[in-house]
């Protein structure tokens, strides 16, 4: 359960969460050829793809914390296993040479922390620390995901090595 004085936070945190979602197909509508179809460089494509799965992660606990009653350790543990699967695959076909591991550790750091989280509200429903370290995780994920835009607007070291 989440407590009411997160209700603003989560209700904004959705809604940034949805127009960060919206900036990032623009983001990847600009450069086309670099990230989508056939003809698109692997980073780019992981950059685009691990940048969208942390904006879906906390879209979708942000949003789910808003439903009055949901036990937010289930979504939180949920989307943290999702997330993590979805963020390793994405990265496992760049090559070690390319990818940008920092974001993937910290990626994989807050997806284990969520998890974490997540299980110990599934025990604790009431302990609001741990709503608050999930408010905080989600600040992470957001970090992680403007990097990887920003990353794709510039478009620099994505494209696809001649």
């Amino acid at each position: 359960m989440v407590p009411d004085e997160y209700i603003a936070y989560f209700t904004a945190a959705a809604a940034a969460a949805g127009v960060l979602i919206g900036l990032l197909f623009v983001a990847v509508t600009l450069r086309p050829e670099s990230v989508s179809g056939d003809r698109g460089a692997p980073l780019a494509q992981a950059t685009a793809g691990s940048a969208f799965t942390a904006l879906v992660n906390s879209f979708f606990v942000a949003i789910i914390a808003l439903i009055p009653g949901t036990s937010l350790g289930y979504t939180a543990a949920v989307m943290a296993v999702v997330s993590m699967y979805n963020t390793i695959r994405l990265h496992a076909g760049i090559g070690r040479r390319h990818a940008p591991w920092i974001l993937l550790v910290v990626s994989v750091v807050a997806y284990l922390i969520q998890l974490s989280t997540g299980i110990a509200l599934i025990v604790a429903p009431h302990e609001v620390h741990l709503v608050h370290n999930i408010a905080y995780v989600l600040i992470a994920s957001f970090g992680v995901a403007l990097s990887r835009a920003w990353t794709l607007l510039r478009g620099q070291r994505l494209a696809r090595p001649a």
